[in-house]
């Protein structure tokens, strides 16, 4: 008979959460509104990023972290909820978010996987190559697009030199993590504002982790300037 008394029990299968900021006001793309709730094919920009996580089987759970008196969502959607505890930074929001996950019941070992709303061309394809990449990785990781560009140094509006591109990486998002350890990332920057996080993945390498890279797409961009509305427009209408 085996002596099952010291075993540790066992611990749980971690269950996964998306987290979307949605409290930025898009300044640079020129709308009078958020640039989130901008029509775009016949939706609010933000609803088609939504439906691209509702068809991954395995979320759980989205929480879309909205500012404080935001009204215009008012979603009866499958696993999709609100919560309006934006702040004034992506980062902000996004550690906000994580206090809401885990006050309502996410456990630190569940993954969080945190997605930009404003890029609404992410397939539940790229978000399932992430899940699968990441499921079993120590860390977590991102998708992101090896740079196709040529690099360059600006001095004083001209060239000052050429950088070596063979390994620059263009983050994107989802981007996941364990909960917990994102959390405490997040946590050991709230006190300096979280300067110097401009995404998850810079905030645990802060913490001295390694981010895994999963191959994303190049159509997988974020909807920043005026002239994205209608790129975005097209590539979402060319799709069955």
């Amino acid at each position: 008979m085996t002596d099952t008394s010291t075993q540790s029990p066992p611990t749980p299968v971690p269950r996964c959460f998306a987290l979307l900021p949605c409290a930025g006001t898009g300044s640079r793309a020129g709308t009078a509104s958020p640039k989130q709730y901008q029509p775009l094919a016949g939706l609010p920009l933000v609803r088609h990023t939504l439906a691209a996580l509702q068809a991954v089987d395995r979320i759980e759970r989205c929480l879309v972290v909205v500012a404080a008196g935001d009204l215009f969502l008012s979603l009866d959607l499958d696993r999709i909820e609100l919560a309006d505890c934006g702040g004034a930074t992506r980062a902000e929001s996004v550690f906000n978010g994580l206090q809401a996950l885990l006050a309502q019941g996410a456990a630190p070992h569940d993954w969080v996987l945190v997605h930009d709303a404003a890029r609404c061309l992410v397939t539940p394809q790229q978000v399932n190559a992430l899940l699968d990449a990441c499921w079993h990785d120590p860390v977590g990781g991102l998708l992101a697009l090896k740079l196709p560009d040529t690099l360059k140094v600006e001095a004083d509006g001209r060239v000052a030199a050429t950088v070596d591109r063979s390994d620059k990486w263009l983050a994107q998002t989802p981007q996941m993590f364990r909960l917990g350890a994102l959390h405490a990332a997040l946590a050991a920057t709230q006190a300096q504002g979280f300067a110097g996080v401009t995404d998850e993945a810079s905030a645990m390498e802060m913490a001295g982790q390694h981010p895994r890279l999963v191959p994303g797409s190049a159509q997988n961009f974020k909807v920043t300037y005026p002239e994205d509305f209608a790129l975005a427009e097209a590539i979402l209408k060319s799709r069955p």
